[in-house]
């Protein structure tokens, strides 16, 4: 069940780039799932990766090859995430770089390996790159709309979103896909994140772009508290348009609003399509010291699997969110100061339950599909909101059975 999400979301073309998919059968045969990301020459790029230490092999050769040369090629594979592989998996991400590098004209270093699925599992070189040929056949423009299918696991849709923004120099349009629904907690969760542009944009100030744009998205939603090792996001910049955006200018300050709300729509999307999600629920703290701690008690709440659960049953538990807040880890916390609300109706404050509440009214809260949990920590003017989902039976369920 994905919440509030179209089946079939608006990708519009980004000029410079082309998008093909392939069956390599990986996971299931006859199944869509290997993806080639083409750029034009001169693109720009930058990415963020994973901070588990046990990063997958594409991640460190993405890394390497980002360094040594331009990038003109994103390989994608789901059905095996070539983590906990060793050497070997190294060796394989680099094999299929190369298959592409051959087939394509271009150096090995140029091709990026992204991959996403089960951990552990050597990586099925051979059907990789027999499948390659398909996927460069099956380049366009338009090929995001077969691309963000191509890329999903656990999801239930595709996850895609567009922007086109009016700048001093002419239009430009931003395209970003996602991949996500468990192993959510991007520390920057099975996620990966491809957004490309055809602003005329330096390396340097993409890379400036786009870290606060992860950390106020992407970096911002958990589904179940487990960060993978194969997160990415990625944002390329292929100045096909030939409109410039220089740092520090008025334009900037437009893009930069752009990016930002496609990053948070499709953070929010990857939230929304949660394994087994039946809520949307938005955590908001405000009054906090400093962000750091305002995000200490939104993951904090979030990330309760009392707190979950309780939404997924409707049941207004509120006792579960004041227990959560309580342990975040602010040893000087006044609870006296502190309210807590279920969207309008306010639950505690002054240390107990609020004097007007109302089971019956927050229960009618609970029961929303879309709700929102919001703390005033009554210390400071700091703020930071955290997107979450419930836990129901059905993500117990997927994630027992995703071997098998």
């Amino acid at each position: 069940m994905a919440i509030g999400l179209p089946a079939h979301p608006e990708m519009l073309p980004v000029a410079g780039v082309r998008l093909g998919t392939a069956a390599a059968g990986i996971k299931k045969p006859g199944q869509r799932d290997l993806v080639l990301m083409e750029l034009a020459p001169g693109s720009t790029l930058a990415a963020v990766f994973t901070r588990n230490r046990f990063c997958a092999a594409p991640v460190h050769v993405a890394r390497e090859h980002m360094a040594a040369a331009g990038s003109r090629y994103l390989l994608v594979n789901t059905g095996n995430a070539n983590a906990g592989t060793g050497q070997r998996g190294l060796d394989d991400a680099r094999s299929c770089c190369a298959a592409v590098a051959r087939q394509a004209g271009v150096r090995a270093e140029e091709v990026l390996p992204f991959s996403t699925g089960v951990i552990g599992e050597p990586l099925p070189v051979q059907r990789i790159v027999d499948a390659v040929p398909d996927a460069l056949v099956n380049l366009a423009g338009s090929g995001w709309d077969a691309a963000a299918p191509a890329i999903l696991t656990t999801d239930t849709v595709p996850k895609g979103a567009s922007r086109r923004v009016a700048l001093s120099g002419g239009t430009v349009t931003l395209t970003g896909m996602a991949k996500g629904a468990g192993m959510i907690r991007p520390d920057m969760a099975t996620m990966l994140a491809f957004v490309a542009t055809d602003a005329d944009i330096a390396r340097d100030h993409l890379e400036a772009l786009l870290a606060p744009a992860v950390n106020r998205s992407f970096n911002r939603i958990t589904v179940d508290g487990d960060t993978s090792t194969n997160d990415a996001c990625v944002l390329a910049a292929t100045g096909a348009s030939g409109v410039a955006v220089p740092a520090g200018s008025g334009d900037a300050e437009r893009f930069r609003d752009a990016l930002d709300s496609l990053c948070r729509e499709l953070a929010q999307a990857i939230v929304r399509d949660g394994e087994g999600a039946t809520r949307f629920i938005t955590i908001a703290v405000h009054e906090a010291r400093d962000e750091r701690e305002a995000e200490a008690v939104a993951f904090t709440v979030a990330q309760s699997p009392l707190v979950k659960t309780a939404f997924f049953a409707g049941d207004p538990n509120w006792g579960r969110i004041l227990a959560a807040i309580g342990r975040a880890g602010i040893d000087d916390m006044d609870v006296d100061r502190v309210a807590i609300w279920l969207d309008d109706l306010c639950i505690a404050r002054d240390g107990g339950r609020a004097p007007d509440y109302r089971e019956e009214a927050a229960a009618a809260r609970m029961a929303r599909e879309e709700v929102t949990v919001t703390v005033e920590l009554g210390r400071g003017e700091a703020a930071a909101t955290v997107w979450t989902c419930d836990f129901s039976y059905e993500y117990v369920r997927i994630n027992a059975e995703y071997r098998t």
